[in-house]
């Protein structure tokens, strides 16, 4: 026999070793030696009241042993001699639209326009250290996409979408900690995908399929509105029977591509803002109503913040505790940040992007000219003013957090994670007012909702540009896109997900709409 229960462990009780079995057995009114096994199926900390609980869903057994099988198997197939599917791009879209077509039977064909996890990271290092960007290579682009470099959270709140539990057994099946199918809010750790990443990448290659990096598309060939072909950097031509395009949201030369083309596309609204970065201390004291340390069982502490300021959404986005922030352009001559965190989350700050949400319709009026396309150059222009702003590197612009709230330049900057640097500015004034002032509000309403956020001790940096595509590539029902036979917009880059695990399960969905119109 199998129960599930609820349990609650104090913190105190959380050090003792079996308490749930003890738990388990008092609230089912049975003897310890009745039960067999206790399994752990969800974990979550309340940390609202002073006194931290552990929330435990488990399944409890009853004269019986729980199996050690997944609840998912995965059933790939050699492909070499399929019928073939070319994917563009090889972040979570891009490769979980590839295993699916493994096991669906059909060829997976991956163009890739950055490099493998290895070669990337001495793009990375001349981001932080020399300052220059690798156009194909850098926090975006490469083998993973976005997320591979800069964090791996695996929240979401996207459960209509597909099936999460088969993407979280996937990870697992890939080498990823089984932890993750029991924790709240799951979380890999930039230094541990890469490694995930390269053996999904390898499993592709053991079926039959093919991942090609540095392989930049340029260009479509399309006859009677229906792809024919794609056309690589290189110059070399490659004939296609469907495409899933996977590029993610910064992709920007596709966009311009498809515009050229008048493929249609539509704007999109987004978010954009800072990051701003406290003393995880600060955090971990708020948020656990702990002085000092907290303890050692708890980890690195998150927060997640919203307010309306003049019927706009201003709101924490990718808390990244215990973690770092990290140049994400895609360019040379702009700034961008984004935050990451290591698995054990146990960097000596905590950052999130701040964002203020960007009506596409009422806010941008001074950009129509630009038609679908005028989110995107909205972004381009407040990167640009960073890099300015910044001195024209990958130094990024910053100020006390009270400071941009009162106005105040700040004479000195604190500690940062940030690699390249910072450059005290005046963001309260270099940022439009449609975000500068509706983030000094909501920071401030912020330091209200969490007494001790609202510190000078805190640093805010410019800009965080790229939490969603300003671009929707449009699709039917059956996910290709309207206009053009052969395209399956798909992924973040499509305007379709929102992170890693939303992505993964429209590259499947995208996958399979594609094998039913074969």
């Amino acid at each position: 026999m199998i129960k599930e229960i609820q349990l609650r462990v104090n913190l105190t009780e959380e050090k003792q070793e079996d308490i749930l079995l003890y738990k388990a057995s008092k609230q089912l009114g049975v003897s310890k030696e009745e039960i067999s096994a206790v399994k752990v199926l969800r974990k979550s900390i309340d940390a609202r009241k002073r006194d931290i609980i552990f929330n435990y869903k488990v399944a409890v057994y009853l004269g019986e042993k729980p199996s050690d099988s997944p609840d998912y198997t995965f059933d790939y197939k050699d492909v070499s001699n399929a019928k073939e599917v070319h994917i563009i791009g090889f972040g979570p879209a891009g490769m979980y639209a590839a295993l699916r077509c493994i096991e669906l039977g059909y060829k997976p064909i991956v163009l890739e326009r950055g490099k493998n996890v290895q070669d990337r990271r001495r793009d990375l290092k001349a981001i932080n250290q020399e300052h220059f960007v690798n156009e194909d290579s850098n926090y975006c682009f490469g083998e993973g996409g976005a997320g591979t470099y800069s964090d791996g959270k695996l929240y979401t709140r996207s459960l209509k979408r597909g099936d999460v539990r088969r993407i979280f057994e996937n990870l697992v099946y890939h080498g990823a900690t089984d932890q993750i199918l029991v924790d709240a809010h799951p979380h890999i750790g930039t230094n541990k995908l890469p490694k995930i990443i390269q053996n999904i990448r390898e499993n592709i290659i053991k079926y039959g399929g093919e991942v090609h990096f540095e392989a930049r598309v340029v260009d479509f060939i399309i006859k009677d509105n229906k792809l024919k072909a794609i056309q690589l950097q290189s110059g070399k031509e490659l004939p296609v029977n469907a495409v899933i395009l996977a590029t993610g949201h910064s992709s920007r030369d596709i966009y311009d591509l498809l515009h050229k083309k008048d493929i249609a596309l539509k704007a999109k609204s987004f978010a954009m803002g800072v990051r701003v970065e406290h003393p995880q201390e600060i955090i971990d004291s708020i948020q656990y109503h702990c002085p000092g340390k907290r303890d050692e069982l708890l980890p690195a502490a998150a927060y997640s913040l919203v307010h309306q300021v003049n019927e706009r959404g201003v709101y924490s986005f990718c808390m990244c505790p215990g973690g770092f922030i990290v140049p994400a352009a895609t360019a040379n001559g702009e700034v961008v940040v984004n935050g990451m965190s290591p698995s054990k989350r146990n960097n000596r700050f905590a950052n999130s992007g701040i964002v203020v949400e960007i009506n596409i319709e009422k806010d941008l009026f001074k950009y129509d000219k630009f038609g679908p396309l005028k989110g995107l150059e909205y972004q381009k222009d407040l990167e640009k003013l960073a890099f300015n702003a910044g001195g024209r590197s990958q130094i990024a612009p910053a100020q006390r957090l009270v400071d941009f709230v009162e106005g105040k330049i700040s004479p000195t900057l604190n500690d940062t994670s940030y690699q390249p640097g910072l450059k005290s500015a005046p963001l309260h004034s270099l940022l439009p007012k449609l975000i500068g002032s509706r983030l000094r509000k909501g920071f401030a309403a912020f330091g209200d909702k969490m007494h001790g956020y609202y510190t000078n001790e805190a640093n805010i940096v410019g800009v965080e540009s790229r939490t969603s595509s300003p671009v929707n590539i449009p699709r039917k029902e059956d996910l290709e896109h309207p206009q053009i036979e052969g395209l399956f917009p798909c992924g973040e880059g499509g305007g379709y997900a929102g992170g890693i695990i939303s992505a993964a399960m429209d590259g499947e969905r995208c996958a399979e709409a594609v094998i039913a119109k074969f």
